[in-house]
């Protein structure tokens, strides 16, 4: 006998379907000394404050870029949970533009929020992207973090679509306040003072069309966009750098004729490899311990408790077998000719 009664998936169909949204985080920590000593603190308040305040309907899915088995231990029970609906793990780092083109090619979404794995998110951050990646025509990228380094590159194709366009305007000033200019340089490892100074003579990129406002840039670590545009663009060759290349993704959109943009409010920002009390402060504000997971918050896919019980541990096993004692009952097998074979098969040289 080559086969064993029919498999109980036959016939049957799945109520899932994917979300317009994927989101995808990179997670990499490859161990927890030097600059990663702290980094797991990070990783732990970007996911947290990602699931608490995303309000649109999504999938999250996670490339873990070969991380330690403390964090792939830590994944491995955000998924059990619930969290997670997709986690897909690499024995190494294939760099970040590599695992940048597996997330874009696994997404089931749509559109491809992507973000790295050092970012805060902030209350109705989705629907502010989503906002404007719907309201303005042709976009191809919109970040939630405005910084004045950003405007030095890739703004071309938005600038000039904002002088051209009759119902848009585009203009230059001075508007994001400086407070965000020296944390965003914190996070960076940047003296805030000299970042100051650095951009002192650069404008700030206003564009209004139709009653939406956006800064004429985007951010690379943590935007949207169409999957199929991130997955166009990506360089066809992998190039084996474990970091760079993605100012020339920025480029390539703006190259090919697409709006960059970033929601005028702050609705995420970088948080860098450490904690810092800045902001432990600001997650606590909306009920976030850095060290502690609300995951009582937004997750439409997350399992019940009970589920979550039957699952793991000794009732696991307990249920296997159970279930395996049944199949073969309704099956009309028995289990004697298997351990025949089994000793027949051993027995063979």
């Amino acid at each position: 006998m080559t086969r064993i009664g029919m498999n109980p998936a036959r016939h049957r169909v799945t109520a899932y379907r994917p979300a317009r949204i994927t989101v995808g985080m990179l997670v990499y920590l490859p161990h927890l000394q030097g600059y990663f000593e702290h980094r797991m603190d990070v990783i732990k308040l970007s996911m947290a404050s990602l699931i608490r305040h995303s309000d649109l309907e999504y999938d999250l899915m996670v490339f873990d870029n070969g991380s330690c088995q403390e964090m792939k231990a830590y994944l491995r029970e955000l998924q059990e949970t619930g969290i997670l609906r997709y986690l897909l793990t690499s024995s190494e780092n294939i760099g970040k533009l590599g695992a940048l083109r597996v997330i874009a090619g696994a997404a089931p979404g749509e559109v491809l929020a992507y973000t790295d794995d050092d970012t805060f998110f902030y209350p109705g951050w989705l629907s502010s992207h989503i906002a404007l990646l719907d309201g303005f025509p042709n976009v191809g990228m919109v970040s939630g973090s405005p910084e004045r380094s950003l405007f030095d590159h890739g703004t071309a194709a938005t600038v000039r679509f904002g002088q051209n366009d009759p119902e848009a305007e585009v203009s230059y000033g001075r508007r994001i306040p400086d407070r965000w200019e020296r944390e965003w340089a914190v996070a960076l490892g940047k003296d805030p003072d000299e970042y100051l100074a650095q951009v002192q003579e650069v404008d700030d990129i206003l564009l209004v069309r139709r009653g939406l406002q956006a800064y004429a840039t985007a951010c690379h670590n943590q935007f949207v966009a169409p999957k199929e545009d991130v997955r166009r663009l990506l360089q066809d060759q992998w190039s084996g750098r474990l970091m760079g290349g993605m100012n020339e993704l920025d480029n390539a959109f703006d190259s090919s004729g697409y709006l960059r943009l970033t929601t005028v409010e702050r609705t995420t920002c970088l948080i860098g490899n450490v904690v810092t009390p800045t902001m432990e402060a600001e997650g606590r504000r909306f009920g976030i311990d850095a060290r502690g997971q609300p995951w009582s918050a937004f997750v439409p896919h997350r399992r019940s408790a009970v589920t979550r019980l039957l699952l793991r541990g000794p009732m696991r096993g307990i249920l296997q077998g159970v279930y395996n004692r049944l199949f073969w009952l309704l099956s009309g097998q028995s289990t004697d000719w298997l351990a025949r074979e089994t000793q027949v098969g051993e027995r063979e040289p």
